[in-house]
């Protein structure tokens, strides 16, 4: 037989072997009853958010609204199966009730390539997470905000006599400004004070080294994110391929920080409540859980509570690289997700006048009934304070889907009231949890699209069913950071509403439309709002 036609032969047989295999890779929900969304071979369902047609809070809402009658739907991220959760029910059992068979998150980075972000309590799977979690909640109590509250407090006014030399100087008696840069640059000060020790002026010093390694560590663009993607759909390439989130100089900076930071203060005999002390004290085996695994309503309606899981004692060393990897986490969820929230309150407080008066009033009044003092009970004592922070959290959750693998195989149950048998998701295989669908969910929220801090009442909010507002997530594997995410969101707001008018400007976009060139939550054009001195 000539050469050229067993060339042939053997090409068809490889490309009929590659059409096989889409076919059974693309066909694993049909085959066994499931709703799947229509894939696009060897992209999935990314097609419409890499060519950028599309956020990706519209992709998940999409899903959400397109499959009211089903369970659970399949989709594809790239190659790899996963489930598309809409049942609070089975959400409940799958996150809290079955929690040993959902125990860890996708692995985005390879512990290996990358300890910084791998060996982070995120990244983190089985056993190590859970001695890890039990290590670090101790850090996350209310006794513990309170003090660092006033570390918070000393940032916020530092940014508001920045903002009030910035009018002055403006000549115009106002200032208009992205609060996009404005949340960024208080969050990364707020850190660098609670997690680091350093005093740092990042809205008067633009340029300053914490905020500039800051930025390039927390800011995900595009391609990293696909770099996530391509972790979650082809791991073992990646290892291979050796591919990490940060360079070399970030990853130098922050360990430097770190280990430099431990020593002087170990050095010094020098003890100041915060993150670095923290770690310090896990690596000795010195921490210890001083309060009960109880729900702190104080910290608001949204704060989640620790589970037994993270209220365990633990005897176990941890290594420097570990310690650098928590530190560094913290760093970036405080960096972006509480920036994220922050930015939409303030978009949200300067298009609806009403509200941001109601809240100055409640501000002025604590002022008054406190004689100007303000610390961590004063501020959760402020109720609707804590409706408009609830319903910030509820229209622009920073945390806009979660995931769960499965690591041992699952029992979903009927994917609808039509399916003849029940569907068992296989050990690796992974669901994923819509928080976007839920919060924008009408049966759930009417008129969801509305910001109305009315929701969280003290009248409305038993009725907002359980499992269907998540913004810090749920089960054991919920945000250990609730409580400092809000009492900072709610620290700057207090000080900012005190002394500023909000408004929008000619460049407010109103209504807020998402920017879909990158996988956050941005508002095209900006984030921005007219700041004027009261």
């Amino acid at each position: 037989m000539p050469l050229y036609m067993l060339l042939i032969i053997w090409a068809l047989v490889l490309v009929a072997a590659a059409v096989e295999y889409i076919r059974r890779t693309y066909t694993l929900f049909t085959r066994q009853g499931v709703k799947q969304i229509a894939p696009v071979p060897l992209l999935g369902d990314m097609t419409p958010l890499l060519l950028r047609k599309e956020h990706f809070t519209k992709h998940m809402e999409r899903i959400y609204n397109e499959n009211s009658g089903e369970r659970f739907v399949g989709r594809y991220e790239f190659t790899k199966p996963t489930l598309f959760l809409r049942d609070i029910e089975l959400l409940k059992k799958i996150t809290v009730k079955d929690f040993e068979h959902f125990l860890d998150h996708k692995t985005f980075i390879d512990e290996h390539t990358d300890t910084m972000f791998g060996r982070s309590l995120f990244s983190l799977k089985g056993q190590e997470w859970k001695d890890m979690r039990s290590t670090l909640s101790p850090a996350f109590t209310s006794s513990k905000m309170k003090l660092m509250v006033p570390f918070m407090v000393e940032v916020g006014e530092q940014m508001i006599q920045a903002l009030k030399k910035k009018i002055k100087d403006s000549g115009d008696g106002y200032v208009d400004i992205d609060c996009k840069d404005l949340t960024t640059r208080y969050a990364n000060d707020v850190i660098a004070s609670c997690a680091f020790g350093l005093k740092v002026d990042s809205i008067t010093e633009e340029n300053n080294q914490f905020y500039a390694m800051g930025k390039t560590a927390a800011t995900f663009n595009f391609k990293q994110i696909l770099v996530f993607f391509a972790f979650s759909t082809f791991p073992k390439l990646m290892q291979i391929l050796k591919v990490t989130i940060f360079s070399d100089e970030t990853k130098h900076f922050f360990s430097h920080l770190v280990t430099s930071t431990m020593k002087d203060r170990e050095a010094r005999h020098i003890i100041r409540p915060d993150m670095i002390n923290i770690l310090m004290e896990a690596k000795k085996g010195k921490i210890s859980h001083e309060e009960k695994p109880t729900k702190d309503i104080d910290a608001g309606f949204a704060t989640v509570e620790e589970s037994a899981v993270g209220m365990k004692e633990v005897n176990r060393e941890w290594s420097d690289d570990d310690l650098i990897a928590q530190a560094i986490l913290f760093f970036i969820a405080g960096f972006e997700t509480v920036s994220s929230a922050m930015s939409f309150l303030l978009h949200e407080i300067a298009v609806n006048p009403d509200v941001q008066e109601r809240l100055y009033q409640e501000i002025m009044e604590n002022e008054a009934n406190n004689g100007g003092k303000f610390d961590y009970n004063s501020i959760q004592q402020m109720k609707y304070m804590d409706m408009v922070v609830s319903e910030a959290l509820r229209l622009w959750p920073p945390a806009i889907a979660l995931d769960r693998v499965c690591i041992k195989d699952y029992n979903m149950g009927k994917p609808n009231d039509k399916a003849e048998k029940d569907f068992i998701l296989r050990k690796g295989q992974s669901v994923g949890i819509p928080v976007w669908g839920l919060h924008r969910d009408p049966q759930y929220f009417p008129n969801p699209d509305k910001f109305d801090p009315e929701r969280f009442s003290d009248e409305n909010k038993h009725n907002i069913k359980p499992f269907t507002y998540l913004p810090f997530g749920l089960g054991p594997r919920n945000c250990i950071g609730s409580r400092f995410a809000l009492c900072e969101v709610k620290v700057m707001t207090y000080q900012l509403l005190q002394y500023m008018e909000i408004a929008p400007c000619e460049k407010t976009c109103i209504p807020a439309v998402l920017d879909k060139s990158t996988f956050n939550i941005r508002i095209l054009g900006g984030h921005w709002i007219r700041l004027k001195a009261r």
